[in-house]
């Protein structure tokens, strides 16, 4: 349950001493520090502050702070003494002031490098959707049409995974369309960032994008209240499990699956202790045990069934460590856990500053995603985004249940009932972005 930061007590600016724990109630990017609320630690964080026009902006947190505020300097021989020493620090003062554009021209360079990173993410998906859905849609009707368009967008995604020096997953902006190409564009990017990590080779990212991407295609065949109804009685179980077969058909006739990627669609329901299906095998292909993990991880989250309640990310990587851990590969499970790192992408958290934020992108560190800011006074698509990773004084302090925010908070936030995934690569020239 996310409670709200505790009441905070308006002061002016003259009583700020170090140990307070302040709120500037501006917009982010109306200041140099990265978080609005913060502990000030340097006679500089002070300086900074008195320089914004805070009246009637400016708090302090009394249960978080190591000091109390100081005396109102509100006389009239108070404010001459100030205005006195201002004259005297005005050397200072531009100095502090030239600091404090650096500042925030440095937090404003970070801020694009990261949203171009998202936009480049966002943009590349929406390609690869359109290819996806055009290509499984019509799977049934024209195998061999569709089995070119899924070819060609899975050697250019297994080109660029392969020869990427780093690839960075994102969690994407609010998708409305509705289609099979949310779930198969989910698999074939985690399958194409655990595959790299096993060391697969590019033909073999190729095989593993392609069966990820038309691994469901013979859930055509499958009459919709089958597919949305759980529990299944066993002849709906027996005809569910049909799937497998129908997309075999619908791949082996386009011509244009490779031995290797029909093998990654044929077992993707099987598991290494040889209780999965249709086989019952425990000798799957890397590329199929690959997906057949990351298949249940994005069900888990986004379930198919409407019977089903989703999990929360964690919860879902969780569920398949502890209860369902027999089921894969040991070391391939290992991969998948520390790509989505402690707090995977979708995932909602308070920060240690008592501010809200969604993860977006695992980051270089488990415990350290990154995240956005919940800043209400800002469009979502301008809310800060942070790399927890290179600010030492925020951390996570808990995760929260969506079903737990007021009404107005999750509209902003919006974490996605349907979960959405897709990568991007580097910047050669700042491979932070």
């Amino acid at each position: 349950m996310w409670n709200k930061p505790g009441t905070p007590v308006p002061i002016d600016a003259s009583q700020l001493v170090l140990g307070l724990y302040v709120w500037l109630d501006l917009r982010w990017d109306e200041h140099a520090f990265l978080t609005n609320r913060f502990l000030l630690k340097t006679q500089n964080d002070i300086a900074v502050v008195q320089s914004y026009n805070t009246r009637g902006r400016l708090y302090y947190h009394p249960e978080k702070s190591t000091a109390r505020p100081a005396v109102r300097l509100n006389t009239p021989l108070a404010d001459a003494a100030v205005e006195a020493a201002e004259v005297v620090q005005s050397a200072q003062k531009a100095a502090m002031l030239q600091e404090m554009v650096r500042a925030e021209k440095a937090k404003k360079d970070k801020f694009r490098l990261q949203k171009d990173a998202a936009v480049r993410a966002d943009r590349a998906w929406d390609k690869a959707a359109s290819a996806a859905r055009e290509g499984l849609l019509n799977m049934a009707r024209s195998p061999k049409t569709a089995g070119e368009q899924l070819a060609l967008l899975s050697r250019e995604t297994a080109s660029t995974i392969a020869q990427g020096q780093e690839i960075l997953l994102h969690l994407l902006g609010d998708k409305k369309d509705q289609g099979p190409q949310f779930h198969a564009l989910n698999t074939m990017t985690l399958c194409m960032l655990v595959g790299k990590k096993a060391g697969l080779s590019e033909a073999e990212l190729a095989d593993l994008a392609l069966g990820a991407l038309a691994h469901d295609a013979g859930k055509a065949q499958i009459p919709p209240q089958i597919l949305k109804t759980w529990p299944r009685k066993k002849h709906e179980e027996d005809f569910y499990r049909q799937h497998v077969q129908y997309g075999l058909q619908f791949a082996a006739q386009s011509g244009a699956f490779s031995r290797g990627a029909l093998a990654v669609i044929a077992d993707h329901h099987e598991a290494v202790d040889g209780s999965g299906w249709p086989r019952g095998t425990k000798t799957a292909s890397v590329g199929a045990r690959i997906l057949a993990l990351v298949d249940r991880y994005d069900r888990l989250c986004t379930p198919e069934a409407t019977g089903r309640e989703p999990l929360l990310p964690s919860e879902a990587l969780s569920t398949m460590f502890r209860k369902q851990g027999n089921e894969f590969d040991p070391a391939l499970l290992h991969t998948l856990i520390k790509l989505l790192g402690v707090y995977p992408p979708g995932t909602v958290v308070q920060l240690s500053d008592e501010s809200l934020a969604l993860v977006v992108s695992p980051g270089s560190h488990s415990l350290r995603p990154r995240v956005l800011i919940y800043s209400p006074e800002l469009p979502k698509d301008e809310a800060p985004m942070l790399e927890l990773a290179g600010e030492p004084d925020l951390k996570i302090v808990e995760t929260i249940r969506p079903s737990t925010l007021p009404a107005d908070v999750l509209q902003w936030l919006n974490p996605q009932q349907r979960l959405s995934y897709f990568f991007s690569v580097a910047n050669a020239e700042n491979n932070s972005a």
